[in-house]
């Protein structure tokens, strides 16, 4: 390769978006036709599963068998695990996490959506809507995942029916109107011919719109990132010690939102004290000369201020005059990861951000049922997959904005203090 087109290759925009779907609606089929037809295959993964395809009796090659990496998904033809797939085109880079579709698995799904800057919900043509659909939307919505195209998959088993395509999205824009849902794209497919996917389906000349692959190339992510709210969480802070770097104090972490420039007044907080941002070195910097002009969302940098000021890991760097909020009492919706069911008043750690601390559960307000989107106010038992609404207490203040404004500021993790497992992740309200 080419040291230009190895440059182009990492500046290339990163697109992140995740698969939902009701059990036998395709996910891990439509993924291996996008890898397949965009030549996104090695040559030895094709020639595994056209031998594993052969040997099922199989006359076409089951293209399910590339993202379907653990054995007991390949005996019983489902995902169980979130599979991680990374494939580029000339336009982009992307990564996909093919989620599971079974209720139980509902925590890995929102762990492989949280990332992601668009979800891919896929609805059999033959079924329509169903419960499924709705707790997938849920979670999208819950995540705040900014794009969604919904594809209308086995197009092939309808005979390309117009009326049943146009009567499916009829049936989800009424489900989308109850959720906060901003952009949504509809698309006939069929994963199995590959219709609408990489090439223009000629069995359907009465869609116009774009294939996926079109719409996956050209959605506009850039401005999906928040750079107004300048939020920057110290991971680390830097001192060298050495004779030439004597003086040098650098203040390094991942950028959650904004944009930030040298000579920008700022804020720290939990102290308050002001000051002003000297200079900015991006990740790969070879000497303290290689400055940038600017850093916003997400780089990681090292950020250097004109005066001294005690600054420690866990500690976040914003703009003057735009505070988060700054509280030892949380809202949040959470999504319940662990077999051990949630304890009222029980005590966790927590993790926002780079702050560590510890929290107790003030309240359970109430359990969602993600099917029906119903609020169960007298249901306060949230064990393994469950979606609650609760109030937490931290022993020191977090500095947080909502979930819906910032991903990356508004979600947090509590953890089993004995254990070490994660067993909840919070979207703050």
């Amino acid at each position: 390769m080419d040291i230009r087109d190895l440059d182009n290759y990492h500046n290339m925009e990163l697109l992140r978006f995740t698969t939902a779907g009701s059990v036998d609606d395709g996910k891990s089929t439509l993924i291996g036709r996008l890898l397949y037809d965009s030549k996104s295959i090695f040559e030895d993964q094709l020639e595994a599963v056209e031998r594993t395809s052969k040997l099922k009796g199989f006359e076409h090659v089951d293209l399910a068998l590339l993202t379907d990496g653990l054995k007991a998904e390949r005996e019983q033809g489902i995902t169980i695990d979130v599979a991680y797939r990374y494939f580029a085109t000339p336009k982009r880079k992307f990564i996909i996490a093919d989620t599971p579709g079974h209720i139980q698995y509902t925590r890995n799904m929102v762990t492989g959506a949280s990332t992601a800057n668009l979800a891919l919900i896929l609805v059999d043509a033959r079924k329509g809507i169903l419960e499924q659909t709705n707790r997938h939307s849920f979670i999208a919505s819950l995540l705040q995942i900014p794009h969604i195209i919904v594809c209308i998959n086995k197009m092939d088993l309808v005979d390309y029916s117009q009326e049943v395509f146009d009567r499916t999205v009829s049936e989800y824009k009424k489900l989308s109107s109850r959720l906060d849902v901003k952009d949504v794209h509809f698309i006939p497919i069929s994963a199995l011919k590959g219709d609408n996917v990489v090439d223009k389906s000629e069995n359907m000349p009465w869609y116009q719109g774009s294939t996926l692959m079109y719409l996956l190339e050209n959605i506009h992510i850039s401005s999906d990132e928040n750079h107004i709210d300048c939020r920057f969480p110290v991971q680390y802070v830097i001192r060298p010690q050495a004779t030439e770097f004597h003086d040098f104090r650098g203040y390094a972490g991942r950028i959650a939102s904004g944009v930030f420039k040298p000579g920008d007044m700022v804020k720290i907080l939990p102290s308050g004290f002001t000051s002003r941002i000297k200079s900015i070195l991006p990740l790969h910097a070879l000497n303290i000369t290689d400055t940038i002009d600017e850093a916003f969302s997400p780089m990681s940098v090292t950020m250097t201020l004109d005066t001294d000021v005690d600054i420690s890991r866990g500690d976040m760097i914003v703009r003057e005059n735009n505070n988060p909020t700054v509280s030892q009492d949380i809202d949040m919706m959470i999504c319940w990861m662990s077999e051990k069911p949630m304890m009222a008043n029980g005590k966790y750690a927590v993790k926002h951000t780079s702050k560590d601390a510890r929290c107790i559960i003030k309240e359970i307000r109430y359990k969602v049922d993600i099917n029906s989107l119903h609020r169960l106010e007298n249901d306060k038992n949230i064990g393994m997959n469950d979606i609650a609404r609760i109030q937490i207490r931290t022993t020191l203040p977090l500095f947080f904005d909502s979930y819906r404004k910032n991903r990356i500021t508004g979600s947090i993790i509590l953890i089993d203090e004995a254990t070490n497992e994660t067993v909840g992740a919070g979207m703050i309200i």
